[in-house]
């Protein structure tokens, strides 16, 4: 059995591997083109690997989130798949404010200016958030309380 962070770090760089797949594979299809590490590379200017390892950083951040909070707080939702897409609706926002944010710390003074339609790039980073969220939802598996793990 994981831990709960153990499985932080594992479900949070696999959903953010499937939410980055999905990003540069929409691009492929005629979505814009999205490349969270590049964009957070330019902001902070700094080479792109950086932004590599920032976005796998944030990923695990998130899912940390998902697995210590909000994972019980949504106990009442039955299906993982849901869960999973209501949680990855919430990381989509939270990175609308964070990324901001992320760029006024940073001393940024410009955002990233998208390339392409505004209404596609809405929508390929939620469905990418929601894929991330599910990848998550369905990797995370409950773990017994520390009074439970008790040798008798």
């Amino acid at each position: 059995m994981q831990n709960k962070i153990q499985q932080s770090v594992f479900s949070g760089v696999v959903g953010t591997i499937i939410m980055t797949l999905l990003m540069m594979l929409g691009s492929a299809m005629g979505m814009p083109k999205m490349s969270p590490p590049a964009m957070l590379a330019g902001m902070m200017g700094v080479p792109v690997i950086f932004g590599w390892v920032i976005h796998f950083l944030i990923g695990i951040v998130f899912a940390a989130g998902y697995v210590f909070f909000f994972n019980n707080w949504l106990k009442k939702m039955t299906s993982k798949i849901a869960r999973g897409a209501f949680y990855g609706i919430v990381a989509f926002f939270m990175a609308q404010i964070g990324f901001p944010v992320m760029a006024a710390i940073s001393g940024s003074s410009t955002m990233p200016q998208p390339e392409g339609s505004m209404l596609l790039m809405i929508i390929g980073s939620v469905l990418g958030h929601v894929f991330f969220g599910i990848a998550i939802a369905v990797l995370v598996k409950p773990v017994a309380p520390l009074t439970k793990q008790i040798i008798r």
